[in-house]
């Protein structure tokens, strides 16, 4: 994910420990995944998952400010079009 290393403001050594977190939580919860367009990806996780989505997506937009993080039923990510590269990686 070095595209992002110039829009992000988490420190370097703290990226590993945030992928992880993600890594993690779709991990245990992820129920499905859906690309909606280039620039959106829909998550279906687990009820359970909710304080654990709220905080994680709220850090992870203090630092990454281009993501759109909208938690519903499901958590739909959008980022501009000059990141859909980060997109592709998001899940892989």
């Amino acid at each position: 994910m070095d595209e992002i290393s110039q829009f992000c403001t988490l420190p370097t050594a703290e990226r590993p420990f945030r992928v992880a977190e993600f890594d993690q939580l779709f991990a245990d919860h992820l129920r499905r995944a859906e690309r909606v367009d280039a620039q959106t990806l829909d998550l279906t996780l687990d009820p359970e998952s909710l304080a654990t989505v709220e905080d994680l997506t709220a850090r992870e937009t203090e630092c990454c400010s281009f993501f759109t993080f909208t938690l519903e039923l499901r958590l739909r990510v959008t980022v501009p079009p000059t990141q859909t590269a980060v997109l592709d990686g998001f899940l892989s």
